[in-house]
């Protein structure tokens, strides 16, 4: 069975990554309008984190972010099969603008390693792809559901060299080894991580569990962070690529300080491009014990 459905969204996959980049942004909006409209599980945590993250905003706001967050996500998902299928210098033709590429240079200039923070935030595959086509770079991953897909994201993903490591201990060895020698780590920050070893820390003001992973890389390595995604922009244009700095403190010998510091750094580029954020993730759904689960009414976690 699962080779069946391999093969099934293998060829999805390859169909989808026929399309221009307008025309599959025009089918993820008008999905992720439907999925909007049709008020299922997605629309309800996508509404839940934005009241609860973005409590200034409007009750007129936050619909409208909520639309037009679940419309990106859409357009993220078509986008997703282009970044694997085209030719690498096709999907790096479609960015137009770079803004802060000074700071990765300046990392590295000192010889020590770097770790890019890449939210959920715009296209990250296309900005996985960017650095790996400028940087010796690593990056960790969990391995999909199907396992015959673990190969092809391999293969699609590192064509310009990028390693990817398991998420495991084995990886996360490779991943210092890869620092100290002054190359590039790219982590997903936003993730929710379920290892006791974390830190309950504020994301948006709500206590959730937080990664520790890159406080411990940075101490072990002497590695720096910086933060960056590739933005979409307006009228199938292309991306604008960002890159800004983490806020102070990652490297704290005080976990709860260094994911509280990591948090902040996924608050303020999330705040410039709110709508691009991938706000269907059920990223608070780990809290302190005995706190209220904001996805289920009268549970707590």
């Amino acid at each position: 069975m699962s080779k069946l459905k391999y093969f099934l969204v293998a060829g999805l996959l390859r169909l989808a990554g026929s399309l221009p980049l307008a025309v599959a942004q025009t089918i993820g909006r008008w999905a992720g309008l439907l999925a909007w409209r049709l008020g299922g599980n997605a629309r309800k945590v996508t509404d839940t984190n934005i009241r609860l993250c973005l409590p200034e905003l409007s009750e007129h706001q936050s619909r409208q972010l909520s639309r037009e967050s679940l419309i990106h996500t859409g357009m993220t998902t078509l986008e997703i099969p282009l970044m694997w299928e085209w030719p690498v210098a096709k999907c790096l033709g479609l960015i137009r603008e770079t803004e802060g590429l000074e700071l990765v240079d300046e990392a590295l200039a000192s010889g020590r390693g770097l770790i890019l923070l890449a939210p959920h935030l715009g296209n990250w595959e296309l900005a996985g792809l960017f650095f790996s086509s400028r940087y010796r770079m690593a990056a960790l991953y969990s391995p999909p559901h199907i396992r015959e897909l673990e190969d092809y994201m391999i293969r699609v993903r590192g064509r310009l060299g990028s390693e990817l490591v398991r998420g495991d201990r084995k990886g996360l060895i490779r991943l210092m080894a890869i620092l100290k020698e002054g190359g590039v780590a790219g982590i997903l920050p936003d993730q929710s991580p379920r290892s006791k070893t974390n830190a309950y820390a504020p994301f948006f003001g709500i206590d959730v569990l937080t990664m520790t992973l890159v406080n411990k890389l940075m101490r072990k390595t002497g590695a720096t962070a910086l933060v960056t995604y590739a933005e979409r922009l307006p009228g199938a244009q292309g991306f604008r690529i960002r890159v800004t700095r983490a806020e102070p403190g990652l490297d704290h010998d005080d976990p709860v300080v260094a994911a509280t510091a990591l948090n902040r750094s996924i608050e303020a580029v999330v705040r410039h491009c709110p709508a691009q954020y991938q706000w269907e993730y059920k990223r608070l759904r780990h809290r302190p014990p005995g706190q209220p689960n904001p996805y289920n009414q009268g549970r707590t976690c």
